[in-house]
C-alpha cells in the first residue's frame, strides 16, 4: 500500500491503513453485513462471532480511502470482548476516535462502521431472538 499523508491523518489512522488488523472473511461468522457509501463509493463488509452475548472475533473486507479502512480495521480491535448491547452503542464518534480522530471531510468514514456493526447485529438478533423464544 502507498504511503498516506501524516497531514491529514493521524498516525494511528496510518497504521491501521498501512496494516489492517483482522481484515478478511470470517468463514464461521455468526453475523455480518455489507453496507456502502453512495456518493463516494466506499464500502465494508463486517464479519462478527458471538458467543454468550458478546462478540468474541471480528473481520472485515473493505474498500476506499484510508479513513474507510483504518476505521474498520479499529472497529475490529473495538468489538472483541463487547456485549452485543455494547457494541451496538458504539457511534461514529467512538470510531472515529479511535483512530486518533479524523478531518471533516472524511468523517462519514465512521459512519460505514457504525452502520455495519448495527445491521449485522440487528440481522443477528433477527435470527437468534426467535430461536430464544420459540426454545422458552
Amino acid at each position: 500500500m502507498g504511503r498516506v499523508d501524516a497531514e491529514h491523518y493521524s498516525t494511528t489512522l496510518i497504521d491501521h491503513f498501512e496494516h489492517p488488523r483482522n481484515a478478511g472473511e470470517m468463514s464461521d461468522a455468526d453475523a455480518s453485513a455489507y453496507v456502502t457509501n453512495p456518493v463516494c463509493g466506499d464500502s465494508l463488509r463486517l464479519f462478527l462471532r458471538i458467543e454468550s452475548g458478546r462478540v468474541i472475533a471480528a473481520s472485515f473486507l473493505s474498500s476506499g480511502c484510508p479513513a474507510t479502512i483504518g476505521t474498520s480495521s479499529a472497529a475490529t480491535e473495538l468489538l472483541p470482548g463487547a456485549t452485543v448491547e455494547e457494541a451496538e452503542a458504539l457511534t461514529r464518534e467512538d470510531y472515529a476516535a479511535a483512530v486518533g480522530g479524523l478531518p471533516r471531510s472524511k468523517l462519514h468514514c465512521s459512519v460505514l462502521a457504525a452502520a455495519a456493526v448495527r445491521n449485522a447485529l440487528a440481522g443477528w438478533r433477527a435470527r437468534v431472538e426467535p430461536e430464544r423464544d420459540s426454545a422458552g
